[in-house]
Parts: C-alpha cells; sequence; structure tokens
C-alpha cells in the first residue's frame, strides 16, 4: 500500500513537473527588451516560416526560441505565416508571439509624405517607408483609367494626394495607397470646406491648385491667407495671376532664383502672365495648412506682393502698381548684392 501510495505520489509529481515544462513553454515570456519599448518585426510577402526565425534570431531580444518554434508547430503556424509589420512587445509569451502572427494582426506604420514638389518626390518619400515599389506608384498618375476611376483629369490628379501622416499597413501596394489616398481626400474635403470653396466660386481641385500656388511663394504659414487673399482678388477682377512659381513650373527648371522677361515667353497653360485665371492643375503637393489658407483667406484689396529685401522669406504688400514697383526695385537691388541674376 505504502510504494502504491508512493508511486502515486512520483507519478503526480511528475505530471506537474512536465505539465510546468509545457506551461513554461507556452506562457512565460521570451521576449526581453532592455533599451527599447518594441522591436518591429518586417515580414516580406512570400517569406516562410525559416525566414521569419532568422529575423527574430536577428533582434536578439528572444530568450527561447525553441519554444517559439514549438507552439508554433502545435498551432500550424509555419503553414500560416502572412506578411507585415509586427510589433514586439516586452514580456510576450510565445503564446502572445504566435498568436498575433498567425492571425496576421499586424500593427500600423505612420505614412509621412510631405514638401513635396513632384510625383517623383513623393513616390520616393512613400516608397522609403512601405514596401511598394516607387517607380510601379508613379505609373499611376500617368493611368488615365486609374485616374478617371476617382473623378480626375491628368493635371487635377496630383490634388487628390494631400500631404499629411497617415497610418497604414506596412505592405500596402501602390493600388491599395492610392485608394487611401482617395479616402483621405473625400475625408480632408468635409461639407464645412466644400461650401467654402464654392462661395469663392472655385472647384476643390481649384482651391489645391492656387494653394498650390501659395505654398511656391512661401513657407511663412501665417502669411499664406495673405497671399490667398491676393490672388483671389486678381480672379475676381479678370487680372493675370502672374505668379513665378508657375512659370518655374512650366520650365521644369526649379533652380531658378530670379525670374526673367525670357521665362514669360514660355507657350504652357501654366504660364499665368500669359494666361488669366487659374493653370490646370496644382505645381506641388499643398498641404492642408495651404488649402486652408485659401478657404479662409481674409478680405484686403491687395493686388500686388514683391519678397522683402531682408530675404526673411515675407513679402511686402501694396495695393496700386506704383507702389509694388517702389518694393520690386528695392527686391532687384538686392538680388543684384547677392550676384543672384537667374
Amino acid at each position: 500500500m505504502k510504494r502504491l501510495i508512493g508511486i502515486s505520489a512520483i507519478l503526480a509529481i511528475i505530471g506537474v513537473l512536465v505539465g510546468w515544462y509545457y506551461y513554461s513553454k507556452i506562457f512565460h515570456s521570451i521576449v526581453d527588451l532592455p533599451t527599447s519599448s518594441h522591436f518591429d518585426l518586417f515580414i516580406e510577402p512570400n517569406s516562410d516560416f525559416s525566414e521569419v526565425v532568422q529575423a527574430l534570431e536577428s533582434c536578439d531580444c528572444i530568450t527561447n526560441m525553441n519554444s517559439f518554434k514549438w507552439v508554433s508547430e502545435q498551432k500550424k503556424y509555419p503553414e500560416l505565416v502572412k506578411p507585415g509589420r509586427y510589433k514586439i512587445l516586452p514580456d510576450m509569451t510565445a503564446n502572445d508571439l504566435v498568436n498575433k502572427l498567425r492571425s496576421g494582426d499586424q500593427d500600423a506604420i505612420k505614412v509621412t509624405f510631405t514638401g513635396v514638389r513632384t510625383v517623383a518626390e513623393l513616390c520616393e518619400q512613400v516608397a522609403g517607408q512601405i514596401l511598394l515599389d516607387s517607380a510601379e506608384l508613379t505609373l499611376n498618375f500617368y493611368d488615365q483609367d486609374v485616374i478617371k476611376s476617382k473623378g480626375f483629369n491628368q493635371e487635377t490628379f496630383r490634388s487628390m494626394f494631400i500631404p499629411n501622416t497617415y497610418e497604414m499597413w506596412w505592405n500596402s501596394n501602390s493600388e491599395a495607397f492610392v485608394a487611401r489616398m482617395a479616402a483621405e481626400y473625400k475625408k480632408f474635403w468635409t461639407a464645412e470646406r466644400v461650401g467654402k470653396a464654392a462661395a469663392l466660386g472655385l472647384s476643390q481641385s481649384e482651391c489645391s491648385t492656387l494653394a498650390s500656388i501659395v505654398k511656391a511663394e512661401t513657407a511663412k504659414t501665417d502669411e499664406a491667407p495673405q497671399i490667398a487673399a491676393l490672388y483671389l482678388n486678381r480672379i475676381r477682377i479678370g487680372m493675370a495671376l502672374q505668379a513665378d512659381p508657375t512659370l518655374i513650373y512650366a520650365l521644369g527648371d526649379f533652380s531658378v532664383q530670379r525670374v526673367l522677361d525670357i521665362h514669360k515667353e514660355i507657350n504652357s497653360p501654366y504660364n499665368t502672365y500669359r494666361f488669366a485665371g487659374l493653370p490646370p492643375g496644382p505645381i506641388n503637393f499643398p498641404e492642408p495648412v495651404y488649402i486652408d489658407a485659401v478657404l479662409n483667406a481674409p478680405s484686403h484689396n491687395f493686388l500686388y506682393m514683391c519678397a522683402k529685401p531682408d530675404f526673411s522669406g515675407y513679402h511686402n504688400f501694396a495695393q496700386s502698381y506704383n507702389q509694388h514697383l517702389v518694393y520690386a526695385r528695392k527686391y532687384q537691388q538686392a538680388l543684384d548684392k547677392r550676384g543672384i541674376y537667374k
């Protein structure tokens, strides 16, 4: 009897130890990140389980890779590898980690594009942050089917891409990115903004076009509404915008620092010295602050402006052409002093 009790006790102890062993493999922390809040695990499309293991080993934060492999096998994760960006957090158990990866519960990444002037710059910025190919994204800007499906034409399509920071999946392709930008564009253009644009007699794309000119004129966002109002005044009276940035865009030479009379002869719909009204589309990608500067432009009577000769980035505004000429001469003299002739 005592022998049976002893054997039973031994078996019970073995059972507890075996149970504890497997419990530990499944539910004990296997992640150690002493110097950071998380580790980003990037799993590319078509990766297999061995590549996931290799990526985890490279992070040097998994304390028990055998437990991860064992739990993965039990849950058939090797056959269910999903691409994406996954945040590996401190103290995650093998069970936590496998469940996250197996379900494809990836974490969004913040994608920012701002200060971009050309399509190439935008595509390069975005491709540097998520997995899509910049060349593939570029093609969308010239694909008439894509452009028409979003309700734009070749010239206005870029107004759909509003610079900002967006959360999206790391493995988003170019199609998904364009679709997301279309959704964000609709979200940005609230009923209030659409109403303000209509009150100005402008379409949404025209607001973006004017905003792009304002952006090219100044980096001083506090001055942007003032400049927007000036151009709106010109539009109302049918006066040519005569915006130097549109000439530079038409020339395709962004190194030009001083617009000359010869530049004004270029035959382009973006030459706002030759053609009245707004050009066909944006000349860059204006941030929301510039679009809102147009929509909330103050009321004033200025028709002319000229960069200040102190090169502060601000402008002198004038109601009369004669006063404008005074400001223009001072600025031209400042350019001459700096040896800026083109």
